[in-house]
């Protein structure tokens, strides 16, 4: 099971990589093989505001539908429209191609309150 270091998680087995302030979000590997094969993902709105732990979006597979959480409150400030035509990115490369949207955070020392690589090992070890 892939856990990139250079991660931040949340319990909910979302990812953020930092980058330039921003964050981009998708989930994680973990979470893409408990769901099974991808075959929808529903894309956030460009432009919406997020609050921490809310709907941000929500991903359908073989198996079930799971709702995605924004892990820090912000707003949607990039979406992965790829994933219209390959939701199956999720499955085949969740911390590439497979991410779901870019958040600019309210507060960018949200950030430090998710769990890191090793923090969110334990969690889904616990599992």
């Amino acid at each position: 099971m892939l856990l990139p270091d250079d991660l931040r998680y949340s319990p909910d087995h979302e990812w953020v990589r930092l980058e330039d302030g921003r964050l981009r979000l998708g989930i994680t590997d973990y979470a893409q093989d408990a769901l099974g094969d991808v075959v929808f993902v529903e894309i956030p709105e460009l432009g919406a505001e997020v609050s921490a732990a809310a709907k941000v979006s929500e991903v359908e597979s073989t198996k079930s539908v799971s709702d995605i959480y924004a892990p820090v409150a912000g707003r949607v400030v990039e979406v992965n429209t790829s994933l219209n035509d390959s939701p199956e990115s999720l499955n085949d490369d969740p911390y590439g191609q497979g991410w779901i949207c870019v958040i600019e955070p309210t507060d960018p020392a949200a950030v430090e309150a998710l769990l890191d690589v090793d923090a969110y090992r334990r969690l889904i070890e616990g599992s």
